[in-house]
């Protein structure tokens, strides 16, 4: 739901403009008009100075930063160096100087080193290892093959620089260790000046006035906080003004949900806030989402390693907010596996030792020749959709009224109402002849919203060109919008078969049975296999679940998400 909101206008001399942005701040519940980008050198300072403590806190969080990355990459070119180096063994190269002596390296293959060189020519071989051999010639010779350039160190030298770097990626690693103790500081150091650039672009957003002895300021608060806020401004210094907030005045957005809904608001910023006179997706979200995700997961052994995992993650500082959504799609995809009769890949409606009551509410067979689960899903899918068109429907009426929302109404009286009918012929709950004048009436009634009265302010023709481009874009559209469904049965079918599938693999390594290697490899690949679908399974049930409320849903109901969040000036 989207709070009300109120507006504040304050006329004050600028001499008092930092002891009115400071009374503010203090208040703690007063959005300020401001910029959102820095507007000079100061405000451009403050958000470098963010950026930098933000780095800190990630790298120090992380355990790792670029100058870490730098000496591991070094000590790995190091030891890559030092394995080749190994080959030639260690040699002194003063002596081989002093010799007065060309002295060659050479690496060919196997088959093509000739034993009698051994014979002909000073050769020292060092090394034979995959069909290669590594030797060294001095003197002259004629070895038919490229000399490679000499070593510039040893096998022994490689090993103090390799010691060497291990200790200062070492002492780094500790030195990152010690410094989480200073998180915190380093947390509260970034509100701190989040809070110090807000109020600083809040002050510089007041327009001048009066040759720029008076600003003037405007402002958004919450409507509960109405009467605080009153008293408040009748101390401060300054002239004041309020008034409900409009659709024109562009408010901030602040969301009031329940502590559930509340858990899936993440996922409606990743979209955008609504408008102030848009609809708050975020109670369809919550339902929906849980519903797909559970689906496109399937499987209710899964469910309870989500369930571990949200309570695992209330002990991880930087995960903690997270660990309310992840237990509620894990208890929702437990419940759902269970009606999908699936249980870590195990098909568990065909267990004889599960309770009847308990397979009764399993989702077998087939309906009309096709999958009941994959007919399921494109029930869910149409009333989604339907329920999309509704939600338009409500607010382009609210918005538009009634009659500047006849468009609207026609095309969902004839989807909806098309629905509705359909599922009420299917159950024989209404008579034959008085489905058909049902149907008639439904028809005519929703073609004059389409094609006549879309738009009451144009001409007749412009509306029925209008709504002749609008129904090609509607039925091509809405067939396509309805398979989408699909995927939330092939997504739970996918990870349900792979997880059958690693079972299988692991109980074929059992054999007869008796007492072998396979009982030590039968736990690996379960947990192995079973890690791996369960990170695909994540991955596929958080995109695919997001973009059918995101794409689907947001497009039938006309949602827009334009709106700004709700950022009150603090200390």
């Amino acid at each position: 739901m989207i709070e009300k909101m109120t507006r504040y206008d304050f006329v004050l001399l600028s001499s008092g403009k930092d002891g009115f942005i400071d009374a503010l701040s203090a208040l703690g519940v007063m959005d300020i008009t401001r910029s959102a980008r820095p507007v000079d050198e100061h405000s451009a300072g403050l958000l470098s100075r963010i950026e930098a403590v933000d780095a800190n806190i990630s790298r120090i969080s992380k355990g790792t930063d670029e100058h870490l990355k730098e000496l591991e990459l070094s000590l790995r070119s190091l030891q890559k160096e030092a394995e080749s180096a190994a080959r030639w063994g260690d040699f002194d190269r003063a002596k081989l100087d002093a010799l007065g002596l060309p002295v060659r390296f050479y690496c060919i293959p196997e088959k093509k080193f000739d034993p009698a060189w051994e014979e002909l020519y000073a050769i020292a071989e060092t090394a034979r290892e995959r069909g290669k051999v590594w030797f060294v010639v001095i003197g002259e010779a004629d070895i038919p093959a490229e000399p490679l350039p000499v070593p510039s160190k040893t096998f022994t030298e490689y090993e103090r620089e390799i010691a060497g770097q291990e200790a200062a990626v070492n002492e780094y690693k500790d030195k990152l260790e010690s410094l989480k103790s200073t998180l915190p500081e380093l947390k509260a150091d970034a509100a701190r000046l989040r809070g110090e650039l807000g109020v600083y672009l809040a002050s510089v957003g007041g327009e001048s006035a009066a040759d720029g002895e008076l600003t003037v300021f405007e402002g958004f608060a919450p409507e509960t906080e109405k009467e605080r806020l009153a008293k408040a401004f009748d101390e401060l210094d300054c002239v004041w003004y309020s008034a409900e907030a409009t659709v024109e005045d562009n408010p901030p957005i602040k969301l009031k949900n329940n502590k559930f809904v509340r858990q899936f608001e993440l996922l409606t910023d990743m979209y955008g806030r609504p408008d102030y006179n848009e609809f708050d997706p975020t109670p369809y979200i919550s339902v929906f989402f849980l519903l797909f995700f559970a689906m496109c997961m399937g499987d209710a052994g899964y469910g309870l390693l989500l369930i571990i995992g949200g309570i695992l993650l209330r002990k991880v500082g930087s995960m903690k907010n997270l660990a309310p959504l992840v237990t509620i799609l894990g208890v929702g995809t437990f419940v759902v596996g269970i009606v999908m009769h699936t249980f870590f890949g195990i098909d568990i409606s065909a267990l004889p030792w599960v309770p009847s009551w308990l397979k009764a509410v399993m989702i077998t067979g087939t309906i009309a020749g096709f999958e009941a689960q994959m007919v399921l899903a494109l029930i869910i899918g149409v009333v989604h959709l339907c329920l999309a068109m509704i939600v338009k429907t409500v607010y382009a009426t609210r918005n538009k009224g009634f009659l500047g929302s006849l468009g609207t109404w026609g095309w969902t009286l004839l989807i909806v109402g098309g629905v509705a009918l359909g599922a009420l012929a299917m159950f024989s709950l209404i008579p034959g002849p008085v489905l058909k004048w049902i149907v008639i009436g439904l028809g005519v009634v929703s073609a004059l919203g389409i094609f006549l009265f879309n738009d009451i302010k144009r001409s007749p023709l412009k509306n029925i060109g209008s709504g002749l481009w609008e129904t090609y874009n509607t039925v091509t559209g809405l067939l396509g919008d309805v398979l989408s469904y699909l995927r939330l049965y092939a997504l739970g079918l996918a990870g349900g078969m792979l997880g059958k599938a690693f079972n299988d693999i692991a109980a074929m390594t059992l054999g007869d049975g008796s007492f072998s290697f396979g009982w030590f490899a039968f736990p690996v690949i379960l947990v192995i296999g079973h890690a791996l679908n369960l990170a695909m399974c994540c991955l596929g049930a958080f995109v695919h679940p997001l973009r059918l409320n995101f794409l689907e849903f947001f497009k039938n109901s006309g949602y827009d998400g334009k709106g700004r969040a709700y950022k009150p000036v603090t200390k």
